[in-house]
Formats: C-alpha cells, structure tokens, sequence
C-alpha cells in the first residue's frame, strides 16, 4: 500500500455510526459479551486518542482507548482495534496502534492495556500481565490480558481489579 494514500485521523463524534458499523461487521452481535464491552458501556472512549484510518473519504479501520483503573493506578484500555477485512495485512493496525500509543505518551499516560493476541501486540511492546495481578469484569482469558509501559517501571507493583475511571470519561 502507498503510505500516501492512509490517513490516520483523530476520531470525532461525527465518526460514531461508522465505528459502529464497522465493529458490527468485524466483530458480529458477539463482541457484547466481551468483558472489554462491559467497561465501554460503562465509560466513554476518549475521542483525543481514539482514531481512524481512511483511504480518500473510506474509513478502513479504527482504535479507541478509554480510561479505566487498575486498583487505584490510572491507565487506559485499547480496543477495539479493528480494519476492515479487504485491508488486512497492510500495516493499517499498526498505523493505528503507533499514533494511539504515541499520543498516549504525549499526553503524560504511562500504562496501557488490552485483551488481544500476545503475537500481534508483542511485536509493538505489549507484555503478558501475570496471571492473579489484574482482573477484568467478567470472564477473559488471562493469557490474552497484556500490558504496554509508555513509561519505563510503570507497572511495577500495579494489581487489582479493572474498572471505569470516570475522572476522565463520561
């Protein structure tokens, strides 16, 4: 793909339909029962770090992050990430995932987490969370629980229970 022809765009509330739209096609009625839902529906994304990726005016893909609390450390969850099948294996989530995390540091965030395949998520810094230091609302597969540090040491002696951080969302 033409570096040029992606565009990586903060999200504004006029992107909210087609965000929808695309999680419903990538991820199905399923994504509901996710643990990770259950903390969206409890606080807003933060639209200054939650993006989109657009070829012309087609939106290709999305990240959002929100701000949650790990026992009483402040940090954010990403997710979702998604891209459209037909760009897949184009460096789109990675695009995404590099100005999240970028604009995450730039503004002072030390800790990010998110469920998702160790595989993908390691090549860009995130780590396995150990087993029984945190827990997310509901069921999840404690191997899929990872952290990134935007700031060295952040997550040292960080553990307890996930829950929305409403001094920043809604």
């Amino acid at each position: 793909m033409n570096d040029l022809s992606l565009i990586i765009l903060q999200e504004t509330v006029n992107d909210a339909q087609a965000i929808e739209r695309l999680h419903e096609r990538t991820f199905g009625p399923g994504r509901f029962v996710l643990s990770s839902y259950r903390l969206r529906e409890q606080v807003d994304h933060l639209l200054d770090l939650s993006f989109t990726a657009r070829i012309g005016t087609l939106m290709v893909g999305s990240v959002r992050q929100l701000p949650i609390l790990v026992g009483e450390t402040r940090a954010l969850l990403l997710g979702p990430l998604t891209v459209e099948p037909p760009f897949r294996d184009r460096g789109i989530g990675r695009a995404l995932l590099d100005r999240a995390l970028n604009e995450a540091k730039g503004k002072g965030h030390r800790l990010v987490f998110l469920v998702g395949d160790e595989p993908y998520y390691s090549r860009i810094g995130f780590k396995r969370v150990p087993k029984g230091v945190v827990t997310m609302p509901g069921p999840v597969n404690a191997d899929r629980l990872l952290v990134a540090e935007l700031a060295a040491g952040a997550f040292e002696g960080v553990s307890g229970a996930v829950r929305p951080d409403w001094s920043l969302g809604r």
